[in-house]
């Protein structure tokens, strides 16, 4: 079976988002160019770990190479919905991130569930090798070359899809449903 590349160097647009009702969710990482539109499924804690660790990717950019960082955007950006069709073209199990100090860009590669564990690796590169943060060559990716000004409206927007869900329980933090929940600081009965 062959793999796929998506390569998005640099997209028309990168963003996180989900589709369902807050419980229900879906999160997706679509990116959308050259007429093509590549939507891939992953979990909620995979989304606030790509906006965690690619905050950390810039401030370390900044740091060893000088690299001038953007201001979070005044605007809120783009919140608009993801773009449909929401085709999941496949599962994240890997996320894979680079600093290419040449092109001044951030690498983020997306790799399909494979036999590994959901993780992030950060790789960091001198020049253009973003080859080295690749676990698995059989195994389909989506691939995006940002800007340190996309690549900090991403992390904008990821952070607010994420706490777009259900509000906490103000007793114990797990998620309320419209119903209500059965939360345990009340043994079991309903708030």
């Amino acid at each position: 079976m062959t793999h796929q590349v998506h390569a998005f160097e640099p997209p028309e647009r990168f963003v996180a988002g989900t589709v369902g009702p807050p419980g229900e969710r879906t999160f997706f990482l679509q990116a959308r160019g050259g007429g093509r539109l590549v939507s891939v499924a992953l979990e909620k804690v995979q989304v606030s770990l790509l906006a965690e660790k690619l905050e950390e990717l810039l401030t370390e950019a900044q740091r060893r190479f000088g690299v001038q960082m953007p201001e979070a955007p005044a605007s809120l950006g783009d919140n608009d919905p993801l773009e449909t069709p929401v085709d999941e073209e496949f599962r994240v199990g890997t996320l894979g991130l680079a600093f290419d100090a040449d092109t001044t860009t951030v690498v983020i590669e997306a790799i399909a569930v494979g036999e590994v564990e959901a993780e992030i690796e950060l790789g960091e590169s001198e020049e253009d090798d973003a080859d080295d943060v690749e676990p698995d060559d059989d195994l389909d990716r989506l691939r995006v070359r940002l800007t340190p000004e996309a690549t900090r409206a991403f992390i904008e927007r990821a952070r607010r899809v994420v706490n777009a869900g259900r509000p906490p329980c103000p007793l114990c933090g797990q998620p309320l449903d419209p119903a209500g929940h059965l939360c345990p600081r009340h043994n079991g009965y309903h708030r």
